[in-house]
């Protein structure tokens, strides 16, 4: 249970404004497949529909602490992964054991995704909600559940991708009455 406050207060505080939830999912708790689309800023959910929260970004108090570098968000192997903005597939392949796909967006961006089997390739343009892959069938972050890790970097700063969601922005505390 405080694991689902802490992620509904994450949520609620960064405004997303997205109907996320922490729960595990089931079959029949996810969210319809539609393709995914474009939100106001030029990112969107790499995943179609609203898919649930398994881990939310937890930055790292310093470069070489812990931390969760990403979200982790629920899904089914053979899912399509869209690229959650447009850019140029700077890698596609493996990774030790899972495929990884990391897009360099403008602005100095980089997102990464996995674990993903790529339908696209290093030095490809593509565009915010193409289907690039799919998630491939493997344990990872959420095991024994499946998912995909989305992480966002600048430079070598880790970012919160669901930040850059629209609705998303800093919170600003107005004085209450």
């Amino acid at each position: 249970m405080p694991a689902r406050l802490a992620l509904t207060l994450t949520l609620a505080t960064a405004a997303v404004g997205l109907a996320l939830a922490a729960a595990p999912a089931g079959p029949g708790d996810r969210a319809p497949a539609a393709a995914a689309s474009p939100r106001a800023g030029g990112y969107t959910l790499p995943l179609a529909g609203e898919p649930a929260v398994a881990q939310p970004f937890v930055a790292p108090a310093n470069p070489w602490a812990a931390g969760h570098r990403g979200v982790d968000l629920r899904a089914a192997a053979a899912d399509v992964v869209h690229a959650p903005a447009a850019g140029t597939v700077a890698f596609a392949g493996t990774v030790v054991d899972r495929g990884v796909l990391t897009i360099a967006h403008q602005g100095g961006l980089r997102s990464s995704l996995e674990p993903v089997d790529p339908a696209v390739s290093a030095g490809m343009s593509v565009t915010a909600g193409q289907a690039v892959g799919t998630v491939q069938p493997v344990a990872g972050h959420c095991a024994p559940a499946t998912c995909l890790h989305w992480g966002v970097r600048r430079g070598e700063r880790y970012l919160d991708p669901l930040g850059l969601l629209a609705g998303a922005g800093p919170v600003v505390l107005l004085p209450g009455g």
